[in-house]
């Protein structure tokens, strides 16, 4: 048996003391405990009654160690909205005169006219200098009212949103558009197509084909209030218009409030705003462009913008001259001879005239140019351009040279230049020649199909954040800042609407020939400039990193003025860019009177990248017999 031995009285001693050491130090935890307890609900000591000496006498650091800093604040959050007190007292941008309702900067009247008259100079672009610029707010005329929506809009537009009713006197006998009570109606007559719109299209279709996919670009050339453009869109043919701001008062105008692509324009020394080989047809309907003057000036430029194997149609003077010479005015001789110019300077371009029709007369531009610089030996004008780049097209003086289409690889007469484009509606997804050449520095086939997967998810988003956007039907005219591959207008292809996709003159790529690839449209444009277009143009305006962009190259304030300006009274804005430029821009569009708020990225909150969803308040001009302030 193994032996036990008991503790002595000295163990069991100790034992007992640690007891009451262990009971002792429960209690004064306890008691901590309850008296902290009791001071953070309140009724304790506050900090206040403490001394300066006992908030310093216990050293928090170690010793020649700094004191580490902690910032709590939230990152890449926008900050807290004012109180009622400091939002009054945010300074607001005044409105301007009634008198500046239809004010087109680039395009003022004043201005204009002391530039040359030669050639329609001075209906170009004439941008005021930036102490000429105004610094207010637009207003809308008295009355009025948002737009009839599309396709009702194609046909009716308020009077008070366009009060002029000159064109129903001047036209009247064309059926341009008439006025009943308070409103437009457009019936789609137009000078050479009487019997409307759709009808002159029909005619057209017998020429070529319209249905098949293959053409999906239009330009119409002197458009009056776009009633072509208007009926093509049902054909699936989307068509930019333009016209320039002269005595057929507000034409364009009437076009963008049919919900109508259209901008101001004219062709008279510089290029048109657009890239080569961008339009499958273009169009003139008596448009009163001299086409065989100039060298041949107005119609080469036409070619540059052309599509390798696109048509030019043409409907009016000099075209069946001998049934309406005697209507049109002018001697047999006279339209004989314009005729003969066109003729001869097609075939100096090498187009082919495919036919002529009673009052249409349609030539097609070659696939390529294989046969046009052997016989530009014979023919040597014009010569072939060689120093300018085809897509350049910002204030880029017009030239009398052909511009060339891309090499083909083999002999082939049919083989497409630049690469054949797909059918609508296949062409909008698929990857564009441009691309597929790799002529696009930085951007490959990759880049483009996660562009357009990218384009879809933010769009889903947004209509998630913006009813209104997600509304059908809610808006039509659709502006795109900052377009880059067009993903945006194309993430929008199924509503009924349009996108005017803009690439900045200060973008590192020139993106404007792929969107035109994909069967969209668009135009170049510089921000620092107004653009060429009437006031309350565009219901939706969308601004991708533009203000990142055009930092220190022009006022964040003149930007969002024009923005303001082109702006209808409740349409609606989406703005991506940093948050600290976003806190800068919300701060300018407060004193614009726009409402706002910033949300996270579709990513998530801790992307800096944020975006800011505006609606521009409904204001006018005053009535004539009040002079108050909106």
């Amino acid at each position: 048996m193994a032996n036990y031995r008991w503790p002595s009285k000295l163990s069991l001693r100790a034992r007992q003391t640690n007891l009451y050491h262990v009971i002792l130090i429960a209690i004064l935890c306890a008691a901590f405990y309850y008296i902290g307890v009791w001071q953070h609900s309140g009724r304790g000591l506050s900090r206040s009654s403490l001394s300066n000496h006992d908030l310093t006498s216990v050293p928090c650091t170690f010793p020649h160690q700094p004191a580490p800093v902690l910032n709590f604040a939230a990152r890449h959050s926008a900050p807290d909205p004012p109180s009622t007190a400091t939002a009054e007292r945010v300074t607001q941008i005044s409105p301007c005169g009634v008198e500046f309702s239809e004010y087109t900067p680039c395009e003022f009247v004043n201005r204009s006219l002391s530039f040359p008259r030669e050639r329609l100079i001075y209906r170009e672009r004439h941008c005021p200098e930036k102490h000429e610029m105004l610094r207010c707010r637009i207003p809308a005329p008295f009355g009025y009212s948002v737009p009839f929506r599309w396709p009702e809009s194609r046909d009716v537009a308020w009077f008070a949103n366009v009060p002029h009713t000159e064109l129903t006197v001047e036209k009247k006998n064309q059926n341009w558009v008439r006025y009943d009570k308070d409103r437009f109606l457009f019936p789609g007559g137009g000078t050479m197509f009487p019997r409307g719109a759709d009808a002159y299209i029909d005619e057209i279709g017998r020429l070529i084909n319209l249905k098949d996919g293959s053409i999906r670009t239009a330009i119409d050339t002197g458009c009056g209030v776009a009633s072509f453009g208007a009926y093509l869109m049902s054909r699936n043919i989307v068509t930019m218009s333009f016209a320039p701001r002269d005595t057929h008062e507000a034409q364009v105008q009437f076009a963008l409030e049919r919900g109508v692509p259209a901008i101001i324009g004219v062709l008279a020394s510089i290029r048109l705003p657009f890239p080569a080989r961008a339009f499958d047809i273009a169009h003139c309907s008596r448009c009163l462009i001299p086409w065989g003057q100039y060298n041949g000036t107005y119609l080469i430029e036409v070619d540059r913008v052309l599509r390798p194997g696109g048509y030019w149609i043409l409907s009016g003077p000099p075209i069946n001259w001998q049934r309406h010479w005697k209507g049109w005015e002018r001697t047999k001789d006279d339209l004989n001879s314009e005729q003969s110019q066109i003729e001869r300077v097609a075939r100096s371009l090498c187009w082919k005239k495919l036919v002529q029709r009673e009052d249409l007369a349609v030539w097609q531009k070659p696939t390529n140019h294989i046969h046009c610089k052997r016989n530009r030996v014979v023919l040597r004008r014009p010569p072939f351009c060689h120093r300018t780049l085809p897509d350049q097209a910002w204030y880029t003086k017009l030239e009398t040279c052909l511009t060339p289409l891309p090499e083909v690889t083999g002999s082939d007469i049919k083989e497409v230049a630049g690469g054949k484009l797909a059918r609508w509606p296949e062409r909008l997804n698929a990857v564009p020649p441009r691309i597929k050449s790799g002529s696009l520095e930085g951007i490959n086939e990759d880049d483009f199909v996660s562009n357009t997967e990218t384009w879809q998810r933010r769009v889903t988003y947004y209509k998630r954040f913006d009813q209104q956007l997600a509304e059908t039907g809610r808006y039509r005219n659709f502006l795109d800042m900052n377009a880059h591959l067009g993903g945006f207008a194309s993430a929008l292809v199924d509503d009924p609407v349009w996108v005017m996709n803009v690439v900045p003159m200060e973008a590192s790529v020139n993106t404007l020939g792929v969107i035109y690839e994909r069967g969209l449209i668009g135009t170049y444009q510089n921000w620092c400039e107004a653009m060429s277009t009437y006031p309350r143009t565009y219901d939706f305006i969308h601004a991708d990193s533009v203000f990142s962009l055009y930092k220190d190259r022009c006022d964040m304030e003149d930007i969002l003025l024009e923005m303001d300006r082109i702006l209808r009274p409740k349409g609606g804005v989406i703005i991506r860019d940093d948050i600290d430029v976003l806190t800068k821009v919300k701060k300018i569009t407060d004193a614009m009177q726009w409402e706002g708020r910033i949300g996270d990225h579709e990513n998530g909150p801790l992307e800096r990248e944020k975006i800011l969803f505006l609606v521009k308040e409904y204001w006018t001009a005053p009535a004539s017999d009040q002079s108050s302030d909106p």
